[in-house]
């Protein structure tokens, strides 16, 4: 076992990967990040996340001041509303969010691909394109050497899977790990944000983000994404003159292709779906949300029929089941990689950012000696287990991403519709229960070890 500061290798740039790279390296811990992606630009990743208190946290603690700045100067307007709309567009609820006045304990809206390319900022000598990874060895000494298909390798002291959902890493490390359908399917499309698609939404939904209700089982969500950048990639006259220095010195916005735009995702049960939706693309895959959403506001259907074909994009969701507890050794793993969830509470990128933290955190204490690598690996996997399988089982059971939901069954369909409509009327309503659930909001999204 190596009594030196650990040299950490890391299978994915995406967040949570590229989080903990930026972390070893703030705490001077050797760190190399290997992508399968040709380049920084690739990769659908062009979709709203929502990052919450816990993931702005894990960001504060791992980024360079100053791209912290960066990463807020990068995120779009943030949500004023959590909206509830009736497939007519009626405002079942609508609870104010907090401004975002806070760095980190607020809500905010951010672009995939955006965030991508602030958490790339500074680590061009280790981030590795282009190398696919294949397989791993573990050592006698203790290290473990990472193998890709183009025939080269790279030994480091420990291994770390932020893969995603179909993880390399964990079908060698835990192959009898389950990922398994969970029986619904998203279309997720972008609409540009032009005069006339802003026309179509009133002032709340602008602000919001807004959960979509329809009768028949077809849900929908809905984000507006305003950046500070025009569509020619100028900064609008509005920005204040502190984020116009940081984003006109920041390399990374010649690299993000992100404009404003509104986020538009249609889903339901996989049932419901052509056998072939996930070989469709373009306008044929926007079709197949037009048909679903035959009954929905003609407002919200000339926004479907409007948005890019290019970004028409078909999600088979997926969830993990839990894990039985594993030997800890000098092969770890975080974020979708371990703990693939639904997108039903909207924590799946703020997990992987807590992963990366604590990760980093016991990394710390491990190059300062206070304890051996691989306690420091079995110590942050004690913790992360536990709240990472926490997390997709609220998720699956919420917002009826689970296929066998029963908002999807033919004769408790519209009673459990009328019961989700209904709770969220009355919470919206009553003071007590809307301070309630907007805490428990920001407590759940808040949450830290």
């Amino acid at each position: 076992m190596t009594t030196r500061a650990p040299h950490v290798l890391v299978i994915g740039a995406g967040t949570g990967g590229l989080c903990l790279a930026q972390g070893l390296r703030r705490a001077g811990i050797g760190v190399a990040v290997y992508e399968r992606h040709r380049a920084r630009g690739e990769g659908l990743l062009g979709y709203r996340v929502g990052i919450g208190p816990t993931g702005s946290r894990a960001l504060r603690d791992c980024l360079p001041p100053e791209l912290f700045e960066i990463y807020l100067a990068t995120c779009a307007r943030s949500p004023r509303y959590f909206n509830v709309l009736s497939e007519k567009m009626r405002h079942t609820a609508s609870f104010p969010l907090r401004p975002d006045t806070h760095p980190v304990d607020t809500e905010r809206s951010v672009a995939r691909m955006t965030l991508r390319q602030v958490l790339l900022t500074g680590l061009e000598d280790v981030v590795h394109f282009d190398r696919t990874f294949t397989r791993y060895e573990q050592h006698d000494d203790g290290t473990v050497t990472a193998h890709f298909a183009d025939g080269g390798t790279a030994t480091g002291d420990l291994l770390v899977a932020a893969d995603g959902t179909h993880s390399a890493v964990r079908r060698q490390y835990l192959p009898h790990a389950v990922i398994r359908d969970a029986g619904t399917v998203n279309i997720a499309t972008r609409v540009p944000l032009t005069a006339h698609t802003r026309s179509l939404l009133p002032e709340s939904v602008q602000r919001g983000i807004s959960l979509i209700f329809g009768t028949g089982g077809v849900m929908g969500v809905l984000h507006v994404m305003e950046f500070k950048w025009d569509r020619d990639g100028r900064l609008k006259p509005e920005t204040s003159s502190a984020d116009a220095k940081l984003l006109t010195d920041w390399p990374g916005l010649r690299h993000d292709p992100t404009r404003d735009n509104i986020n538009l995702v249609v889903w339901s049960t996989a049932r419901r779906f052509p056998s072939d939706v996930m070989r469709r693309r373009g306008t044929e895959l926007i079709e197949v949300a037009l048909e679903l959403t035959a009954n929905w506001h003609p407002h919200l259907r000339e926004l479907l029929s409007l948005a890019d074909p290019e970004s028409a994009l078909p999600i088979r969701v997926s969830t993990s089941e839990p894990v039985p507890p594993w030997k800890s050794s000098t092969v770890t793993l975080l974020g979708d990689a371990i703990h693939t969830m639904t997108p039903g509470r909207g924590v799946g990128a703020n997990t992987a950012l807590r992963d990366a933290n604590l990760l980093r955190r016991q990394l710390i204490l491990a190059a300062a000696g206070e304890k051996n690598l691989v306690q420091a690996v079995a110590d942050y996997e004690a913790a992360m287990v536990p709240y990472g399988f926490a997390r997709v089982a609220d998720s699956l059971g919420r917002s009826g991403t689970n296929g066998d939901d029963r908002m999807y069954q033919p004769v408790f369909g519209r009673l459990a519709l009328l019961g989700a409509r209904g709770y969220f009327r009355v919470t919206s309503r009553v003071p007590r229960l809307r301070r309630k659930f907007i805490d428990d909001f920001y407590t759940y999204r808040g949450e830290q070890d």
